[in-house]
């Protein structure tokens, strides 16, 4: 049986909507292909006729941090996160005007706040977007596209992760050490990283 506060981060992190039609799909950066399949597929079925991938280099190396898994698929040399999202889609069947990229931002709260520069050149109106992430990631991403698009609805579609080739979910993050650091990290990261976001908010002035 596992222990409610178990059930309680599982149900805030692993954060997860069923999908339904949105303006656009958003892919808050990121080097794991898995990220820009999703997202293509959701694009295949119809589900958004937009798709937006973010992301520059990393801040802490100042370059693209390499593709995570099925590098003999995708092989170019990507400068940035977004250029190898992009490749990702369009290798999965979404057409090139159909991807608008964000790829100067540099970690997730960036990503956010960059697309919405890019969609408000755009003069896009977003009602609601499909948010493809990480699963571990879910929250995190979540909260920061809704800081940065507070009038938008988002349906969160994460994605399968692993680490070392083992699985990291909601059923099983706290069974390694690899999981409850990733989990409890990103619990640390949503308490730290939004009082700007909730004071604002406060403000009446989101």
């Amino acid at each position: 049986m596992k222990m409610r506060t178990i059930e309680d981060i599982s149900e805030f992190i692993f954060a997860q909507d069923p999908l339904a039609q949105a303006d656009i799909i958003m892919i808050p950066g990121g080097s794991h292909p898995e990220l820009g399949e999703r997202a293509a597929e959701i694009w295949r079925q119809g589900y958004a006729p937009l798709v937006m991938p973010s992301g520059g280099v990393s801040v802490v190396t100042g370059r693209f941090g390499g593709v995570k898994s099925k590098q003999d698929v995708y092989n170019a040399a990507y400068e940035t996160d977004c250029a190898f999202l992009t490749d990702v889609l369009l290798k999965n069947g979404v057409p090139k005007e159909a991807i608008l990229e964000e790829n100067t931002s540099g970690f997730t709260k960036e990503n956010a706040l960059f697309s919405r520069r890019v969609a408000d050149s755009l003069h896009l109106n977003i009602r609601r977007a499909i948010l493809c992430c990480k699963c571990f990631h879910a929250r995190r991403a979540l909260m920061s596209y809704q800081f940065a698009f507070p009038e938008t609805e988002f349906i969160v579609q994460p994605v399968r992760y692993y680490e070392q080739g083992v699985e990291i979910s909601r059923d099983n993050w706290y069974h390694t050490e690899a999981g409850i650091r990733r989990v409890l990290g990103e619990m640390q990261r949503c308490s730290s990283q939004f009082d700007d976001g909730f004071l604002r908010l406060r403000e009446g002035k989101l």
